[in-house]
């Protein structure tokens, strides 16, 4: 699973975040594309922007949530490939 980890995750220049009662509303300018995130999503992203590193965002993460590490980061592996689907975020793929 280590092999597909991204090393960094920047937000797009296209993208205009807003955090709203707890949850999180992403415009994507190029697509014209609104997207919501619920309450984890939003933490998320939240430490995406503010860290970049998903390992140090699944450090936080486990110091906030009662869950396994393998499923935490199975579940923010997810989330950073779809963010990246859309064009909502740029990702800097680990040296092989």
């Amino acid at each position: 699973m280590n092999e597909s980890w991204p090393k960094r995750v920047s937000i797009s220049d296209a993208v205009i975040f807003q955090e709203i009662e707890g949850e999180c509303v992403l415009l994507n300018m190029t697509s014209e594309q609104y997207y919501g995130l619920d309450n984890v999503g939003t933490r998320m992203w939240q430490l995406l922007s503010e860290h970049g590193k998903p390992s140090v965002v699944l450090e936080q993460l486990r110091k906030y949530y009662q869950i396994d590490e393998g499923t935490l980061r199975r579940d923010l592996g997810a989330f950073i490939a779809e963010l990246q689907a859309e064009g909502l975020v740029e990702v800097e793929a680990a040296a092989a």
